[in-house]
Parts: C-alpha cells; structure tokens; sequence
C-alpha cells in the first residue's frame, strides 16, 4: 500500500489527498460520505463521465463551470438540452468540450427521467447496488468491482452511456456506497460513522426524486 499522505493537522490520510492542494478538502468532507440526492448522484456519474481519459484533478478544477454550462446538474432541465445547448457546451472553454460525453449527459438525463418515473429515484436505484462489506477487498486495491459491474452493466441496459465499471465503481467510492479509505486515514470512521446512520434510499413516490440525505 502507497504511504498516507499527513495533513496539515498531522493525521494520516488517503496517499492521493495530498497528490493536489484541491484534493484535501474534497477527500476530508465529501468523498465517501453516503449521498442519496438525484441531482448530486447524476452530477457525479455525469463528472466520472467527462473523466474518463482524464485526471480528476481537471475535473474537479472545472466542477463549478460544469454546474453552470448544465444547469446544475437538475436532471429534467438537462433532458430538454437539444442541439443548439450542445453547440453552445461545445463552445464552453471552461469545461471539458467533448461530443461525446456532452451528449451522453443529456442522453443519461433522459434515460435519468424514466428511472425515476420507473423505479421512484435514482438513489432507490443506484443504492440497490451497495455491496455487502464482507465482500469488499481491502480499500483502495481495485479499480472495479462485481457490484460496479453489475450496476454498469444495469446502466447499460437501460441505454446509459460512458458508465463503464471503472467509471462506476469510482462513482461508488465518492458518493459512499462504500467506505474505501485507506484504513489508517483519519477520515475513515467518520465515513463509516455517517455511513451506519444514513437512512438507505428506498421507493419514494415518483417525480420527486428526492431521497436519502447530501453531505
């Protein structure tokens, strides 16, 4: 295992939190703290999307032109992009201009709009998929994992694009569906501590797709 990084207050922490000076605060307060808000779930797999080939490093340094260029990221106002928001995001220097992925957002919010109508929430969904910890290998060894497969390939199905299970399973470890700090990190029980008294998302009435709680 990589050494842990010391943070300023002296504690160890996950080797890659200190790789860059904008990965502090973002490892000490929202990675691997459990999410259940539709809207911060699809911003997250959207962001895990335009990552793909990238540094999150890049990502995350353009995360608020990100909220702006999509509207937040609120699912319905994305499915109704058309053409000319993607000549508009294509033409949007401070995010990442790629076809692709640009039109995959929209095409996910729309696939988004009928998981909800379908299943109550996104997050009724995406938690289906949380794995048990007796089967999670030792943090921070992987890069998928049969339940990021499963759910990638249950992405697919329903027409989702760029949600590959590498993909997947980096947006698992953010949103906390399971706790891969390393395991000397000082942020690792607070993790879990939020993690054991996070209501799981269940069915919720559709159209609302609100449920769970955001960090």
């Amino acid at each position: 295992m990589t050494a842990p990084f010391l943070g300023p207050d002296g504690a160890p922490r996950c080797a890659w939190s200190g790789t860059a000076p904008e990965f502090l605060a973002y490892h000490d307060t929202e990675w691997g703290f459990p999410v259940g808000d539709d809207q911060h779930l699809f911003e997250k797999l959207s962001l895990e999307g335009f990552q793909s080939g990238l540094s999150w490093r890049t990502i995350l340094a353009k995360r608020e032109n990100f909220r702006a260029a999509f509207a937040g990221f609120e699912i319905p106002a994305v499915a109704r992009f058309d053409q000319r928001d993607i000549e508009r995001l294509l033409g949007d220097a401070g995010i990442v201009r790629h076809r692709g992925k640009i039109e995959a957002v929209i095409n996910n919010a729309r696939r988004a709009e009928e998981l909800v109508e379908r299943e109550g929430s996104l997050a009724a969904f995406v938690w289906r998929y949380e794995p048990d910890a007796a089967d999670l290998a030792e943090p921070q060894t992987m890069s998928t994992s049969p339940a990021s497969v499963a759910l990638s390939k249950d992405l697919k199905k329903h027409g989702w694009k760029f949600v590959g299970p590498t993909t997947v399973f980096a947006f698992m470890q953010a949103m906390g569906l399971i706790n891969d700090h390393a395991r000397d990190c000082t942020i690792r029980p607070e993790a879990q501590r939020i993690r054991e008294e996070f209501d799981r998302p269940g069915r919720v009435a559709p159209g609302t797709g609100r449920t769970g709680v955001r960090r």
